[in-house]
């Protein structure tokens, strides 16, 4: 019973990793195939409302 749990275990976080794995593939390759010049619209267009923010979150030691 303990072999088959193990088993069924594997092969689910196979098929979660594989599909997740799968979804970040066909993304990546979409849009650069698909992206052409409005590839980083998005990003563009977040940075473009983040200017002049301030930053926070304290100061780092280094």
């Amino acid at each position: 019973m303990g072999g088959y749990i193990a088993d069924l275990s594997m092969v689910a976080l196979l098929i979660i990793g594989i599909t997740a794995l799968m979804g970040v593939i066909t993304n990546g390759i979409g849009e650069k195939v698909f992206g052409g010049k409005n590839r980083s619209q998005f990003v563009d267009e977040s940075a473009k409302y983040q200017t002049g923010w301030k930053n926070i979150g304290g100061n780092k030691k280094k």
